[in-house]
Formats: C-alpha cells, sequence, structure tokens
C-alpha cells in the first residue's frame, strides 16, 4: 500500500514510555468527540458565469473524441481552485477533467491534494484519484492508495492514513509520532464529521489500539456536540476521579458542557457551563454540587463540612458554587463585566477544582472601566473569597475577615496641554468598605514581641481622594537636570465602627501605649514641594559604556494628620516593602489610606553599564532621611505598617540592588537592605539564572528579619532551586525545590518529565508540599497527553511548575 505518511524503524522501547498513558486516551477516542481539527475538501459552489482560466505549453484540440489536452506546465484557476499538473485532458461531453504527472490541486478552502493522477469534475465539486496526500491549511494530513469525492462534500479515502504531525524534512520516510492507520476514511462535508472504520492506532510506528470504528468532528467545525476528551484527578480527600464532559453546540453564539465526575470517595460531581456570545462581549454561567458520601474525610482540613450526623438531609453532605462571567464593550473605549462565585462553604470550588474558580484567593467583582489616550477609569464592586481550608476559629482564618468593596473607584488624568512649560496630572481614588467580621490579633500586652494589629473593623468606613501633581524639568549646559514638583492632596472619609471594633482599637492602644483617638469622620491634605535633581554622567571606553546617575530629592511637607492615636483605619496600605525599587519614589506607602508626611531628603544614585560582548549589568544604591516633621513611618497605625521597616528612623538604613546579564543566558541580581549603622543585613534577595540549550537553571534565597509588631515574629529564610534540561531532541526533564531554611523544613518539592513535537505532548509530574509546623506531607502524581486535532488527556493541571 503506498501511503503518504511512510514507515520508519524507530525502536520499539520509545513508544513502551507512553503505551500506559496513551492507551487510555485512545479508548477515550473512540466515542464522538469535538475537537478542533482542520479544513474539509468540500468544493464551494462556483458562480455560473465565471470563467476557467488555463495556461500551458501545449493546447491540443481533438473535435473527434471532443477533448482538450493541455500539456507542459498547466495551470488551471477556476472560481478560487487551482490545479497544476504536467498534462490535463478535458473530456467536453463528460465535463471531467484527468490530471497526471505531479498533480496538485488546491481548492478555494486552501486544502491542498498532491497525487499522480486525479479525475475531476469541471466544476473540482467530484472526483476520484489514486495515491494521493492531502494537506489541510491547518496542518492535518491525510494520504490514501485511493480516494473519491462524490456530491462536493463527501470524501472516501481507501486505505488512508490520518495524522496532524507534519513530515520530517530531513527523514521524509520517519514515522510521524503518531497516525491513524484506517480501511476507509469517509470525510463529510455536510454532517462536518470524520469518520474512520477498521482502523489502528499507531505510536512512534508501533501499533498501540484496534478502533472498529470511531468518529471526530470535521475540521471545519469549531462547535459540534460530542463527548469530549475525559480526565483523570486524584485527591486524598476524593479519592481517583474520573471526568466525562458533553458538550451540546446549541447555536453558533450559545453552547452548554455538562460534566459529570465519579469520585471513589465522594461520589458523583456533576457541572454544568452555559456560553453564550454576542457582537461586543460573552459571558458563562457555571454550576456544579455534589451530595458527598463520605464528609468525614476532611475531618482536620478545617472545612465546616467535616461531621456526618447520618442524619436524612445532612447539611454537611450537600455542596455546590455557582459562578459567572462577563465582559462587554459598550464603545471602543468603555467595557462593562463581571466575576462572581457563590458557593455553599469557603472552599468548595477549589476543594473539587472547578475551572475558572479554584484559586485561593478568588475576586469576585462587577466593574465599570474606560481607557483613552490621557483618560483612565475604573469602577467596581468586589469582594474576595479566600478559599482556605483553615477552620473559621483559627485566628489566621481570613475568609469570613474579608470586606465587601462597595465600590472602588479610580481615575486619573494628564491634559495634553502643558501648564507652566511642565505636565500636569490628576488622580481620584475613592472606596467604601463593609465587614460583617472583626479582622485583629491581639497579644499579651507584657510582650513586647508579641503581634498587635487591627486589619479590618467590623463596620463601614469610606474615603474620597483627590491629588493633583505638576512637575517640569529643566536641563543645564552642563547635563544637570532638576525637576521641581509641586502636589496637593485632599481626603475624607468617615467610620462606623461597631463597639467590638473600638474595644479591639482600644486594647491594642494600651498594649502599644498609645492613646486612642478613633475617628468618626475626618477630613484631610496633604500639600507638597519637591525637587529632583539628576546629574547622568556618560563614560565611553574602547569596549563598553557607563552611565552613573547621581539623585537627590527632597519633598516639603508638613505632618501627616491624624498620625499616631490609631485614628485612621488602614485598609489598602498594608502591604509595604522599603528596598531599592522604592527608594525614590515620593509617596512609599502603598495605598491611599496612609500618607507619607514631613520633610524628607532621598540620596543615592542608578547605574548601568552596557558592553560591546553583550554583558549589561546595573546598580541602585542610597538611603533616606527624614529632615524636618514627624517620621509616618513611626507612627504606629492599625497594622504597624512602618514598623521595623527600616524608614521608621530619622536615618533610613541602605537600600541597594545591583544585577548583571549576559548573552549566554546568565543572568543575577542582589539586593537588600542594611542597617544604617552596623551595615547588618536586615533583608536580602539573591537571584540567578541560566537559561541556554540545553539546560535552564534558576536560584532563588531571600531573607527578611523579624517584624514583630508588624506581624512576624521569627526570620524567615527560604531557598528555591529549579532546573531543566533536554535530554534529546523534544525530551525535557525539570524539577523544583523550595526549603524554609527558619523551620528546617522542605516546603515543596517535585520531578518531571515532558515529552514536546509539533503534534503531541506528554508531561508526567510528581510533587511533595509539606506544612511547616506539622510536617505532615501531600503527595500529587499529574499527567497530561495531548495530540494535536483530537484533544488532550490526563490532570487538569501540572503538578510542578516547569521551568521552559
Amino acid at each position: 500500500m503506498r501511503e503518504a505518511v511512510l514507515r520508519s524503524h524507530r525502536q520499539a522501547g520509545l513508544a513502551r514510555l507512553y503505551g500506559a498513558t496513551a492507551l487510555a486516551c485512545l479508548f477515550a477516542c473512540a466515542v464522538p468527540m469535538a475537537p478542533a481539527l482542520a479544513q474539509t475538501i468540500t468544493a464551494k459552489p462556483v458562480p455560473a458565469d465565471t470563467q476557467m482560466l488555463l495556461a500551458a505549453d501545449t493546447l491540443v484540440y481533438d473535435n473527434d473524441k471532443h477533448t482538450v489536452t493541455a500539456v507542459g506546465g498547466v495551470q488551471i484557476d477556476y472560481g478560487g481552485n487551482k490545479l497544476v499538473a504536467q498534462r490535463v485532458v478535458y473530456n467536453r461531453d463528460t465535463k471531467r477533467l484527468v490530471a497526471s504527472g505531479a498533480v496538485e490541486l488546491i481548492n478555494s478552502d486552501g486544502t491542498k491534494v498532491n497525487s499522480d493522477y486525479i479525475d475531476i469534475t469541471d466544476d473540482f465539486a467530484d472526483g476520484f484519484t489514486n495515491a494521493l496526500r492531502v494537506e489541510t491549511i491547518d496542518k492535518a494530513y491525510f494520504a490514501a492508495e485511493s480516494a473519491e469525492r462524490m456530491g462536493g462534500v463527501l470524501t472516501t479515502f481507501h486505505n488512508g492514513v490520518y495524522t496532524a504531525c507534519e513530515p520530517c524534512e530531513d527523514k521524509p520516510d520517519k514515522a510521524p509520532t503518531w497516525r491513524i492507520k484506517a480501511r476507509k476514511i469517509i470525510w463529510n462535508g455536510e454532517k462536518k464529521t470524520v469518520r474512520f472504520e477498521n482502523s489502528n492506532f499507531e505510536f512512534f510506528g508501533f501499533p498501540l489500539a484496534y478502533l472498529p470504528a470511531f468518529e471526530i468532528a470535521d475540521p471545519t467545525v469549531k462547535h459540534k456536540s460530542g463527548f469530549l476528551i475525559p480526565g483523570i484527578v486524584y485527591n486524598n480527600h476524593l479519592g481517583v476521579g474520573v471526568k466525562v464532559p458533553y458538550y451540546f453546540a446549541l447555536s453558533p453564539t450559545y453552547d452548554l458542557t455538562v460534566t459529570g465526575s465519579g469520585y471513589t470517595k465522594q461520589g458523583f460531581l456533576g457541572e454544568a457551563e452555559w456560553r453564550q456570545r454576542f457582537n461586543n462581549g460573552e459571558y458563562s454561567l457555571k454550576i456544579a454540587g455534589i451530595n458527598q458520601q463520605d464528609p468525614n474525610a476532611f475531618i482536620g482540613t478545617g472545612n465546616r463540612y467535616v461531621v456526618d450526623s447520618g442524619e436524612p438531609g445532612d447539611p454537611n453532605k450537600f455542596r455546590g458554587m455557582m459562578g459567572t462571567k462577563g465582559q462587554f464593550a459598550i464603545n471602543e473605549r468603555w467595557n462593562f463585566g463581571w466575576d462572581v462565585l457563590l458557593q455553599t462553604d469557603k472552599d468548595f470550588s477549589r476543594t473539587y477544582n472547578i475551572d475558572g474558580y479554584n484559586d485561593l484567593a478568588h475576586q469576585s467583582s462587577i466593574y465599570l472601566t474606560g481607557l483613552s489616550d490621557r483618560n483612565y477609569f475604573d469602577v467596581r464592586a468586589m469582594r474576595f473569597e479566600v478559599q482556605e481550608d483553615t477552620l473559621s476559629s483559627d485566628p489566621t482564618a481570613r475568609a469570613a475577615k474579608q470586606p465587601w468593596v462597595l465600590p472602588s473607584l479610580d481615575y486619573a488624568y494628564i491634559p495634553d496641554m502643558s501648564v507652566a512649560g511642565g505636565q500636569l496630572s490628576f488622580n481620584v481614588n475613592a472606596r467604601v468598605i463593609s465587614r460583617n467580621r472583626l479582622d485583629a490579633v491581639l497579644a499579651d500586652p507584657l510582650d513586647d514581641t508579641s503581634i498587635n494589629n487591627v486589619r479590618g473593623v467590623e463596620g463601614e468606613s469610606s474615603r474620597i481622594t483627590a491629588e493633583a501633581e505638576w512637575k517640569r524639568t529643566f536641563t543645564t549646559d552642563g547635563g544637570l537636570q532638576l525637576t521641581p514638583l509641586l502636589a496637593f492632596r485632599g481626603d475624607a472619609g468617615y467610620v462606623n465602627a461597631n463597639s467590638a471594633s473600638l474595644a479591639a482599637v482600644n486594647q491594642m492602644g494600651t498594649n502599644l501605649g498609645e492613646n486612642v483617638d478613633m475617628r468618626s469622620s475626618l477630613a484631610r491634605y496633604m500639600a507638597t514641594l519637591g525637587l529632583e535633581a539628576r546629574w547622568p554622567l556618560l563614560f565611553s571606553m574602547p569596549s563598553s559604556s557607563h552611565i552613573l546617575e547621581p539623585t537627590a530629592q527632597v519633598f516639603v511637607r508638613p505632618n501627616e494628620q491624624y498620625v499616631g492615636g490609631l485614628a485612621v483605619p488602614n485598609e489598602d496600605a498594608q502591604s509595604f516593602v522599603f528596598d531599592a525599587t522604592t527608594l525614590f519614589e515620593r509617596d512609599k506607602f502603598s495605598g491611599y489610606d496612609r500618607i507619607e508626611g514631613g520633610t524628607r531628603a532621598n540620596v543615592g544614585f542608578r547605574y548601568s553599564g552596557a558592553y560591546d560582548n553583550g554583558w549589561a549589568t546595573n546598580a541602585i544604591f542610597g538611603q533616606s532621611y527624614q529632615l524636618a516633621g514627624e517620621n509616618s513611618f513611626a507612627a504606629p497605625d492599625l497594622v504597624n505598617v512602618g514598623a521595623e521597616s527600616g524608614l521608621d528612623k530619622r536615618t533610613s538604613d541602605y537600600v541597594g540592588l545591583v544585577g548583571f546579564n549576559s548573552p549566554s543566558g546568565f543572568s543575577g541580581s542582589v539586593s537588600g537592605r542594611f542597617d544604617e549603622q552596623t551595615f547588618e543585613v536586615r533583608r536580602a534577595e539573591v537571584k540567578a539564572a541560566y537559561s541556554s540549550l540545553p539546560i535552564s537553571l534558576s536560584a532563588k534565597y531571600a531573607f527578611i528579619e523579624a517584624q514583630p509588631l508588624y506581624g512576624f515574629t521569627t526570620d524567615r529564610h527560604e531557598v528555591t532551586l529549579g532546573a531543566s534540561t533536554h535530554l534529546a531532541q523534544n525530551w525535557r526533564l525539570f524539577g523544583t525545590g523550595t526549603y524554609d531554611i527558619q523551620s528546617n523544613v522542605l516546603v515543596k518539592d517535585g520531578v518531571g518529565f515532558a515529552y514536546n513535537d509539533s503534534c503531541f505532548t506528554y508531561i508526567m509530574t510528581y510533587s511533595q508540599t509539606r506544612d511547616t509546623i506539622t510536617k505532615e506531607v501531600s503527595q500529587n502524581i499529574g499527567f497530561n497527553l495531548s495530540f494535536r486535532t483530537l484533544g488532550d488527556f490526563g490532570s487538569s493541571t501540572s503538578a510542578v511548575d516547569t521551568i521552559q
């Protein structure tokens, strides 16, 4: 039998590496599916008045036989269908074209047919050919001993072969990674299906499975009803699970996917997802639910569904969720959308790995955004669902303490005209927060290393902030750049905290020795006069160039109002890190609830170097000084955000960063914060990476000194290593590990290997995670097979973060 895809003699051992998992995939494929494949051989109707264009070296007219013969470099173009051959005979009685000699037929849809002989009607609708090879526009390939097409829609391949693997240019005789050989392949362009009869699935040239008959969706269809590739999952509390999805192609604009999952420990989980598309957007709605067989499997995980009373209608048994996402373009500048999750308990979607809703912290929001060249607008209502497995009574539990933000607003505008020769900008931020549970950790007042903070008060609070900034840069003849700056900001807000929150704030004040002055309303302002001086100096050398830029800033402003006295809740400025990247920020707080006040100077330098051999270096180093007024970072707030930050002194710690990268793929950086007197390391991070075939390596070390007032009572040391190597063409081995030096625990580690080519991907991973306190180990094994045009099979997520 002649085939376009020929046999090879690759060793059988290579195929056995995939055998077990591939066989499962093959039997899953034996049901109707709805993948996206390629284009079908379907001739589009040609208008009646279309002319046939013909070019050839010689034309011979035979009036007796009613034939026209074109010989030598024949080219025919008819209604977008093109035919190239050495010889073409056209019979005017039968209206058929017989082409021979290196024939190539390109249909109007882009499908290519190569053969030595083709017999086809003059409208390119019906035909017959021997020893052909078909290449679709999506790079899927058919080959057969012979084929015939009828009605312009039905193509039958006899003793055919199908694959989505591109032929090897260097070794055309080498077998593709996978192919399907069938006694008959029926390609139905009207029903949009491809049917294989008496077929064998071959892997690296070796047969793995015999499939009497199966059918897949026509490549031209993006949506067709049928079963999708099933999946396998595993979880300690759920057991082994098999997912079987069924896709309903109800319309070109909307569809439905229903998935049934059977778990050995918990029973049947049902899922359904509705998707609908419009001209200006789309939305989806997903629901899922399970009546758990064994809620006791979750004992010790913190989930509230842990006790099985054994009574009918036990509420611990049923768990479920409903989620919806959507986004619509109102016009070219404005978008409206939402992402909302509702569930029976705090971590159902994460426990059962509901796609799109399984993040540890899921943000539910409804938003309206607008963007133009000089304007940005965003308003949204939102809430974070923390899908944790800790008990609600645990002080570290976060889920029930998350507030509703109703709403949050951001607006930015930069006028297109200069003002006094400089740039003017405006920013507005507003938020309204409602929290129904106090978020506080209060410790023994006699223990000065204990945590004391009130991250969120129970009740309502709001704030609106408006800020204007003007700045202009002057450059002297000597290259010195001077940038004066003026900024003014105003805030207004209110707080309606319940008695429990006020009592917690008072206790925190007692613990810290602070007088409490919690305000129910506030109005504050901040005016800033600033000047930045930069002097970039260029040093040119025979093989390199270097820029050293000494920089000094001074910002003159009044003290931050309501600082001290724990007067104002801090909701959006709780995360704070002082390092080289924030050294030259005008306001180093991460949010609007705090304002940096007092007169401050930032002094340091920036450096960058470029070398002719492709190397590059960069550095930042400097220090900050509180020159006058009250230091905002030394004044406690409800989360002690500035405590032990390195800025809570009149002379800050030193901060610096040094980095490099090379053309060979080697890069690295060292950054840190150092005590301003002893130069002792307070915070450090070291990164190194190398990436060049066949090896990729990465290493990271992080150290953060204890910040008990900020919530971290011990030093934090962590090392993360990763590696990946290409063992051979298409083969890759990879691994990663994270080690907590302080607690002496290998927090997580994993290894895996992968194979990847143009038509097939295989990944197998094994990973472990350990609790830093209990040392409890959890293990995960994952695998995934992906056959291009056929589908995926295996775990829905990888167990190891791989390095490319």
